[in-house]
């Protein structure tokens, strides 16, 4: 399938970009549209691909989650990160002390990616899934790397599909998060039809 997009890379190049939605809106299939055009255009040795996302995976009858290397075949060229294991805490936990449990293994996971990418940034930096890093501990690394490289494209959960967190406020503080690196942005994408 392919999802339109209002953006090209060309446009995106020199500016922060946030794609934000839903849970299957076409959130990562714009991501990779838009990765591919840059690989094309022969920025792969510039490009850093920091994927966040869970392995695809079917919850209640729907596919969620989905890593860009499950999308595309990624080039040598390009710098790509992916912690070994992305848990799913609100689809997962059974409990609130679970669910924080796996928010807090997410951010350990995630936490040295960035911390790496903050060492030796590329000039084009994308991230999939960034929401799952606001779920515990702070969001400073992610703000940080998404200021340091040139070219920043992003996209994360923005909905109602996950909003039951045991009243743990993890959904209430990524929501917070997403808006304040919304803010940070040259240009937010939003995608509340699911395709």
């Amino acid at each position: 399938m392919v999802i339109s997009s209002p953006l090209s890379f060309r446009q995106c190049l020199g500016r922060k970009v946030l794609i934000l939605g839903d849970v299957r809106t076409g959130k990562t299939k714009i991501t990779v549209k838009l990765l591919g055009e840059a690989v094309r255009a022969g920025y792969g040795k510039d490009i850093t691909v920091i994927d966040l996302a869970p392995a695809t995976t079917k919850v209640r009858g729907k596919k969620v989650g989905g890593r860009l290397s499950e999308l595309m075949s990624l080039p040598k060229e390009l710098r790509y990160s992916a912690p070994a294991k992305v848990e799913t805490p609100r689809l997962s936990a059974s409990s609130a002390d679970q669910l924080l449990a796996l928010a807090r293994t997410n951010h350990e996971a995630i936490t040295p990616l960035l911390e790496e990418f903050l060492t030796a940034p590329s000039s084009i930096l994308f991230v999939n899934d960034v929401s799952l890093y606001f779920h515990s501990g702070t969001a400073d690394l992610m703000f940080k790397a998404a200021e340091r490289a040139e070219t920043f494209v992003a996209n994360g959960y923005y909905g109602r599909y996950f909003a039951f967190d045991y009243e743990t406020g993890i959904s209430k503080k990524e929501h917070e998060l997403m808006d304040l690196l919304a803010a940070k942005m040259d240009k937010v994408v939003t995608r509340f039809q699911r395709v």
